[in-house]
């Protein structure tokens, strides 16, 4: 992918798209991956960067749903299934069977949890991992060494997924353009263009690297922005009600001493009536999540320390060394668009969590909702209805077995870059040809320099925390060794893009103030 080309083919006049799309996250590269494959010219827009928002900060999991199989929500955790698997048959390299161990404590939750995940397991026919099963006590201590064994009456394995999310997002950013469409970052929607009729009918965008301002035509707009679709429902009517109501997932990132096994964890029930989980990640463990209300929409929001403690709390009740402040070495936190509640003071855990299609009195279609499993079927679902609405000439859904960029049936996984499937070799043969490409970011971490240039050149990455945060994922697994790999990575980004000293110091400043709210402490 390569920015410069992209934004000059949005830049000619008098190019009337059949699909432009506002959102490079999950949704909106579903969306626009879909679009391209049925045959449509299509052009996507992207505020910040590929899955900045939501769609960088998940559980990590591709799953059907165990929770929502609880509250009965079988006909969603049905459709979740069916599309877990096929994220695995289109990105092996990137989706793995993972299994998970539930401890129990009392012997009549083994009776319940094995039912309930056999049932899981008929749903997803076809579609499967792995068959779940009862295992004992002793098993179980095996299989988790570090959990409490006092009271252990034996346990569950289930299976679902696990993947690398901004991962998967530039992936998908890559087989669209590979397929002719035009995806861009760094490019805001500003407004929204009608027509005489009054629908819409383009978009107006700011390029935040040139300034320039581009205006695009297209026949069908579809927003598809996330925590953000609001601001782009109310560009299209100013009197647009608040629709979305944001809520806030946070995960704890811990050494793998803390869980040093490939299984992972899953707590059914925890004092807020939710689920935890405790995941193997890059050789890490990722703790989470929790959900919580928030009044504002924020790209980048921060930590509440009622959540830090809520997570560590749980964790202390499962774990025989429970983690403390001093043993996070990364935080983030994630905001879902859910549907606002119609009463105030509703819990998220009544909100629907299915996706949603509003289409606009002004032909504006707006898809929300659902989660990273899902995003294939949201994207089918929302062409479907723009073909519908005869915005779109009719064309089939062609993605449930379209191979994503970098496709590889067996990946090393004992090699950190598996993550880059197919473009592996390529990553290889550019650190043998320039021996200091080969060079660490950092001495505890395996990333390299060859990375970043891969990312630059291949990967539309356009400043440090691209880099650090979404193409190789230090910041997430280790954020006080990301801010220590910044200045390397910047005068790395500089080389490539010919930027001067000062951009470099500006990088490096901007991301190390970014850093910090990834970093926690004991006075925290």
């Amino acid at each position: 992918m390569n920015r410069n080309e992209m934004l000059v083919q949005l830049q000619k006049q008098n190019t009337l798209w059949d699909c432009i799309v506002i959102g490079g996250g999950a949704t909106g590269l579903g969306v626009a991956l879909d679009a391209v494959s049925r045959g449509y010219k299509v052009a996507l827009l992207e505020m910040d960067d590929f899955a900045k928002g939501t769609s960088s900060k998940s559980t990590k999991l591709v799953h059907g749903g165990v929770r929502y199989l609880q509250r009965g929500d079988v006909l969603l955790v049905l459709e979740a299934l069916r599309e877990r698997g096929r994220m695995k048959r289109n990105a092996p390299h990137l989706v793995k069977d993972q299994a998970f161990v539930i401890s129990n404590y009392r012997r009549w939750d083994n009776v319940l949890y094995f039912v309930g995940l056999l049932f899981y397991d008929l749903l997803s026919l076809g579609f499967g991992y792995g068959r779940s099963r009862f295992i004992s006590a002793k098993k179980v201590k095996a299989c988790l060494p570090t959990t409490i064994k006092k009271g252990l009456k034996g346990g569950v394995v289930y299976h679902d997924g696990q993947f690398d999310d901004s991962r998967m997002a530039i992936n998908l950013a890559q087989t669209l353009v590979e397929r002719g469409g035009v995806a861009l970052n760094k490019a805001k929607v500003t407004a929204m263009l009608h027509d005489e009729s009054g629908n819409a009918s383009g978009v107006r965008f700011t390029d935040a690297e040139s300034g320039a301002e581009v205006e695009l035509k297209g026949r069908c707009i579809i927003n598809a922005a996330g925590i953000f679709v609001d601001d782009v429902m109310a560009m299209d009517a100013p009197e647009h009600k608040k629709m979305v109501a944001p809520s806030q997932g946070v995960h704890l990132v811990f050494d793998k001493k803390f869980l040093p096994s490939d299984y992972a964890v899953m707590i059914p029930k925890t004092s807020d009536g939710r689920v935890l989980f405790a995941v193997p990640w890059h050789d890490k463990v990722v703790v989470g999540t929790t959900d919580i209300m928030r009044p504002v929409s924020e790209l980048e929001p921060r930590p509440l320390k009622e959540e830090v403690d809520f997570i560590l709390g749980t964790a202390a009740l499962y774990f025989e060394q429970p983690p403390q402040y001093s043993d996070i070495l990364s935080v983030f936190a994630g905001q879902r668009p859910l549907a606002a509640p119609k009463k105030e003071g509703k819990s998220t855990k009544e909100l629907s969590r299915g996706h949603k299609i509003i289409v606009s009195p002004h032909k504006l279609i707006t898809i929300t909702g659902g989660k990273w499993t899902s995003y294939r079927r949201m994207a089918e679902d929302t062409l479907d209805k723009a073909i519908q609405l005869g915005l779109a000439p009719p064309q089939k859904c062609r993605t449930k077995a379209l191979h994503v960029h970098g496709y590889r049936p067996r990946p090393d996984l004992t090699n950190h870059l598996y993550v880059y499937g197919s473009d592996e070799p390529a990553i290889h043969a550019l650190a043998a040809l320039h021996p200091a490409l080969a060079e660490r970011l950092h001495p505890q971490h395996p990333y390299t320099a060859a990375e970043v240039v891969w990312a630059v050149r291949h990967e539309m990455a356009r400043g440090v925390e691209d880099v650090l945060a979404r193409r190789v994922r230090l910041l997430y697994v280790d954020a006080r060794a990301a801010v220590a790999a910044a200045p390397a990575v910047a005068a790395i980004v500089a080389k490539e893009l010919g930027r001067d000293e000062a951009w470099q110091r500006q990088q490096v400043e901007a991301f190390t103030a970014l850093a910090q709210g990834y970093i926690i402490n004991d006075k925290w």
